[in-house]
C-alpha cells in the first residue's frame, strides 16, 4: 500500500502529467483538495472508487483516511492542486505517515507560475533583464514568513517575482516592490490560470489596484518585473551564429570539434 501525492495541475484537466493520469487509475481510494482540483480530473479514478474530498478536514481526518486505506490494503491517490514542491502542506501530511511506516510517493505537476506565464505568453527569464524566478507570497493567517523573506528584498535581486496567495495584500506588494522596480514596472494578475473562467488584468505597479476586479479575492497569481511583455531584450547567445557550443562546433581549434556520443 502506497500514498501517492500528486500535482493535480493549475486547473484544466488536460494539465495533468501521463503518470498522475495512470496513478490516479490505479486506486481504489482518491483523496483531493476539493475548493481547487477540477472534479473532471476524478474521471480518471476506476469504477467503484472511494472518492474523499478533504475540503472541510483537518490534518487528523485526513491521515485517518490514509490510515483506514492501508488497513484495507488500498493505494491512495492524494491530488492537490498545481505542484507539490510549494505550498501543497505534503511535508507536514508525509511527516505523519513516515511515522506509521505508511510508503509514499510523489508526482510532480504543472505548477501556477507556469500556467499563468504561459496564458500571458511570456518568458520569465530574458537575457539583460532577468535570469531568475522567485517564488514567494505575503503573510496569511495560515502561515507567517521568516525573516528576511520579504518582497523589498526580493526586489532588491530584480528578478521577476512570482506572488502567490497574496492579491487579498495587493496595496502591501505594490508599495514594497515601489522602490526597488519603480512605480512603472510590469504587473500581471491572472486569476484561474487554465481554468474557463481564467482572466488576466495587465498594468503597473502605479496603476495595478486600480484596475484589479474586486470580486477577486483568491486563486490569482501576481507577476512583477521587468521581463513582462518587454521587446527590447537581447538575443540569448544559445543560437547566436558565432557562438561555439557541443552540438554546432565552430572552429577546428574547438574543444567541440572532435565530439561524438561515445566521448560521453
Amino acid at each position: 500500500m502506497t500514498v501517492h501525492f500528486i500535482g493535480a495541475g493549475p486547473g484544466a484537466p488536460d494539465l495533468l502529467t501521463l503518470r498522475g493520469r495512470d496513478l490516479i487509475a490505479s486506486c481504489p481510494v482518491c483523496l483531493y483538495a476539493g475548493s481547487l482540483v477540477p472534479e473532471a480530473i476524478l474521471g480518471h479514478c476506476p469504477t467503484g472508487a472511494r472518492i474523499v474530498n478533504t475540503a472541510s478536514m483537518d490534518l487528523d481526518a485526513i491521515i485517518s483516511e490514509m490510515q483506514r486505506a492501508q488497513d484495507e490494503g488500498h493505494d491512495v491517490a492524494r491530488l492537490h492542486s498545481g505542484d507539490l514542491s510549494v505550498w501543497s502542506a505534503m511535508g507536514e501530511q508525509m511527516r505523519r505517515l513516515r511515522a506509521l511506516d505508511i510508503p509514499v510517493s510523489v508526482t510532480p505537476g504543472v505548477p501556477s507560475f507556469a500556467a499563468a506565464a504561459a496564458a500571458l505568453g511570456s518568458e520569465l527569464t530574458l537575457p539583460g533583464l532577468s535570469q531568475s524566478v522567485v517564488l514567494t507570497r505575503t503573510p496569511g493567517r495560515a502561515s507567517s514568513m521568516p525573516e528576511g523573506e520579504t518582497l523589498a528584498n526580493f526586489a532588491a535581486t530584480g528578478a521577476t517575482l512570482a506572488i502567490h496567495l497574496s492579491v487579498q495584500n495587493l496595496a502591501h506588494v505594490t508599495q514594497s516592490l515601489t522602490p526597488a522596480y519603480g512605480a512603472d514596472c510590469p504587473v500581471a494578475i491572472v486569476f484561474r490560470a487554465s481554468w474557463p473562467d481564467e482572466q488576466i488584468i495587465r498594468g503597473t505597479l502605479a496603476d495595478i489596484e486600480g484596475r484589479l476586479d474586486a470580486a477577486i479575492t483568491r486563486t490569482a497569481l501576481i507577476l512583477v518585473g521587468p521581463a513582462l511583455g518587454a521587446e527590447g531584450f537581447d538575443d540569448s547567445c544559445l543560437y547566436a551564429t558565432d557562438y561555439d557550443r557541443r552540438y554546432r562546433p565552430q572552429t577546428a581549434g574547438s574543444p567541440w570539434a572532435n565530439w561524438s556520443d561515445k566521448d560521453e
